[in-house]
């Protein structure tokens, strides 16, 4: 399984996976142009995948939406009432009908298994994934926009294989920076987004050579950089898993996730 994060973070999110001849995108929060270009840089035609997933109606995972559907006559899978609340938005355009699935359910498009995992983050139904290949068993988590580290994230963290986790601020910054006060309550609380503190005590949970990597995404351009996301996690984690920080603006190309290893999992 391949994962390419085309750009994780407050202004856009777009992220690829593919395995065998299934090609997802989750979320389309950057512009069709740039995903197009992205994905052709790594060796992709956007027009060859085979729907977009949609995590929520926030602006940051679906700016580019309307675009990706006409332009490169993506299919779209979202809840209900995630779509409701997308189509909704005057920048998404004229968009005839999407596929719906329900959040806590699984689904499957070609090779793939697309589990739904409904998240406190204040969207009216908020999701996050775990990807598994059925052919070979590969689990890849795709765990962003959480609101705050829920009982379900405990047992999911354990059947990993890889995993791109928020990581979204620095409680210091935070606290310290130029935020009202109202927005500072907002991120922090229980629908924002959880800390690099939150995200690296989540990944001590993971058993010894579980991980083959974890990906830290959505950081603040604001409240967090990838240096100090970087060291929060290595203080926790040290050096149990290769640990990498996605871009805010730009690709990552993380590396392919082999056959699960045989290790136990709780």
């Amino acid at each position: 399984m391949e994962v390419i994060s085309l750009q994780s973070g407050s202004t856009g999110n777009c992220i690829f996976v593919r395995s065998g001849g299934t090609r997802l995108l989750f979320d389309a929060g950057i512009s069709g142009r740039k995903a197009e270009t992205r994905l052709a840089d790594c060796g992709y035609d956007i027009r060859d995948c085979d729907a977009i997933i949609l995590s929520h109606e926030h602006s940051d995972h679906i700016s580019g939406l309307g675009a990706f559907h006409r332009k490169y006559g993506l299919p779209i899978y979202a809840s209900m009432r995630t779509w409701n609340a997308a189509r909704a938005k005057p920048s998404t355009g004229p968009i005839v009908c999407a596929n719906h699935f329900v959040v806590g359910d699984a689904f499957q498009i070609g090779s793939l298994r697309i589990e739904t995992i409904r998240t406190p983050h204040d969207a009216v139904e908020g999701a996050c994934f775990v990807i598994e290949d059925c052919r070979n068993g590969q689990r890849f988590g795709l765990l962003t926009d959480l609101g705050h580290v829920f009982a379900e994230l405990l047992d999911l963290m354990r059947g990993l294989d890889a995993v791109l986790l928020e990581s979204n601020y620095d409680e210091h910054m935070l606290r310290r920076g130029p935020y009202p006060e109202r927005l500072k309550q907002r991120i922090a609380g229980r629908r924002g987004h959880i800390s690099n503190e939150d995200a690296a005590e989540l990944l001590t949970l993971c058993t010894e050579g579980q991980l083959q990597w974890a990906c830290l995404g959505h950081l603040s351009a604001e409240n967090n950089a990838p240096e100090v996301a970087l060291a929060t996690h290595r203080r926790r984690n040290a050096d149990r898993f290769p640990l990498f920080c996605a871009e805010r603006d730009g690709v990552l190309r993380l590396p392919v996730i082999e056959s699960p290893k045989l290790v136990l999992r709780a």
